[in-house]
């Protein structure tokens, strides 16, 4: 009932923020919000965007397997906040582009376009689905099954919470709901970890040492090279993660792309690019936290990393405060996700497939028959579901925005063209042949691909289309565009 009364609470403010919250109910308000974001919001409002639910869950779990080595991606995604901010927002600003896949159309042709943004469109409902999944399940496993609550109800009632708010006023309305929920996601984490601290009976520079002290807290990982945790693996990987994920994905350029100027959204892209590493710091201590107190308390750690914090939080082992506070850190973590990738997915869609930007009923209906297919797809993983979410996000990525990023570095970084009509064949084989060499490295040279099967993926997409082109001169803008990148 507890978690009931907070889920009925956080759902009645999001709703009042999103009323209150600038819009309009044109498409050129839901999909670029006129262009009028201070960039100090956008950049709040995307940490909570970026740190999903499954992070939320699943980064302090993490501890028990990787210990702290996920911070060495983290470290590289600031260089991939950077890249962004100063190779691909430039061009983006300079197109004056609704969706980032246009510049796919005029470089490479219209058929790169489709393929980029049908790519785009699986991967993000997938991976989205997979995200919200979390918040879905924790209550159905928490709350509802004592009530004999089918598991399809709950998503069906969760989906259509975020269907209702951002039908109207989408990404100019996300704006300031994202940053309402990434501080009650930051308020509430903070309140977990001195709730755990007090159950131990260590004050705040005990837990610091007990965590440094903690083999759990190791960070670095120099000494092997075959380990996917190596700090070069891993580092490489988390930049070009944030290039595909960030980037070249509709869903979170599209807040970007709301700021006044471009020296707004570099700002943006640049400030809330250092807030990952001290974000997930405190996930990960947290779980080295959490791993004490059941050593403390004499109780089994869970087979699954994921199941960690609920096995403490969810369940009133410290507390109605923590009950509180681990759900609302669940749904504002989930809902800030999702949200977005919702109104990213209707805009792709609307704009790059059906080609009706400015048709604001097509607009509309598409908006709703998405989120009848996200609904979809959360049953799918509910079904399917039994790795480590977030290894299988990053595995979705790895081979499905692995062609995205071939498609733009061929684009941004050569003079040559290809043939268009052959790219949707290039786009779908790479991934496929990513897959056999991973399998045959693993069985052959007993190496195992971790996040880096991304770069693979990417390079093998820009060699398909390298090899199918011929040296010619661009057209004139499109030559101007190259050197000014």
């Amino acid at each position: 009932m507890l978690i009931l009364l907070t889920l009925v609470t956080y759902i009645g403010i999001l709703f009042l923020v999103s009323r209150l919250a600038p819009r309009g109910t044109d498409n050129a308000s839901f999909f670029r919000g006129q262009r009028r974001s201070p960039w100090y919001l956008v950049a709040f409002g995307m940490v909570g965007a970026s740190i999903s639910g499954v992070s939320f869950v699943s980064v302090p779990g993490m501890v028990g397997t990787t210990q702290m080595t996920y911070l060495q991606c983290c470290m590289g995604f600031i260089a991939g906040y950077f890249l962004v901010a100063f190779v691909l927002l430039p061009v983006y600003y300079r197109l004056n582009l609704t969706s980032i896949y246009a510049y796919l159309g005029q470089r490479i042709g219209p058929r790169a376009h489709r393929t980029a943004s049908a790519f785009f469109i699986l991967s993000k409902t997938a991976a989205s689905a997979l995200k919200f999944y979390v918040v879905c399940l924790l209550l159905q496993r928490f709350v509802l099954d004592a009530y004999g609550v089918p598991f399809i109800v709950t998503v069906a009632v969760l989906v259509a919470v975020i269907w209702l708010y951002t039908r109207r006023g989408g990404i100019r309305t996300l704006v300031w709901t994202d940053t309402f929920q990434t501080l009650c996601m930051l308020v509430a984490l903070g309140l977990i970890v001195v709730q755990v601290v007090t159950a131990l009976g260590l004050t705040p520079g005990e837990a610091l040492q007990a965590v440094a002290d903690d083999s759990r807290s190791r960070i670095f990982v120099f000494d092997d090279w075959l380990s996917t945790q190596h700090f070069w693996k891993q580092f490489v990987s988390g930049a070009f993660i944030v290039v595909v994920m960030t980037g070249l994905d509709q869903d979170m350029m599209q807040k970007n792309l709301t700021c006044r100027t471009l020296r707004d959204a570099q700002k943006d892209m640049c400030s809330y690019g250092f807030a990952f590493v001290p974000v997930n710091l405190l996930l990960l201590t947290l779980g080295v936290l959490l791993s004490q107190l059941a050593a403390q308390q004499g109780t089994a750690l869970p087979s699954s990393g994921d199941e960690l914090l609920p096995m403490f939080a969810a369940t009133g082992r410290l507390g109605d405060i923590v009950v509180v506070c681990f759900t609302i850190g669940v749904m504002a973590s989930s809902f800030s996700s999702a949200d977005s990738a919702l109104t990213a997915l209707t805009t792709t869609l609307t704009v790059d497939l059906l080609r009706k930007e400015d048709d604001t009923r097509t607009r509309q209906r598409v908006h709703l028959l998405l989120a009848v297919v996200f609904a979809v797809f959360i049953l799918l993983v509910h079904a399917l579901n039994s790795r480590s979410l977030i290894d299988a996000i990053y595995t979705i990525v790895g081979y499905t925005y692995g062609p995205l990023l071939g498609m733009f570095a061929f684009g941004l970084f050569t003079r040559r063209t290809t043939r268009d009509s052959a790219v949707p064949l290039i786009a779908i084989a790479s991934p496929l042949l990513c897959f056999a060499i991973s399998i045959l490295s693993e069985q052959l040279c007993h190496y195992r691909f971790g996040y880096e099967l991304l770069l693979l993926n990417g390079m093998l997409t820009f060699a398909g289309l390298w090899c199918l082109t011929k040296k010619e001169r661009l057209p004139h803008s499109h030559e101007q565009e190259r050197r000014r990148n």
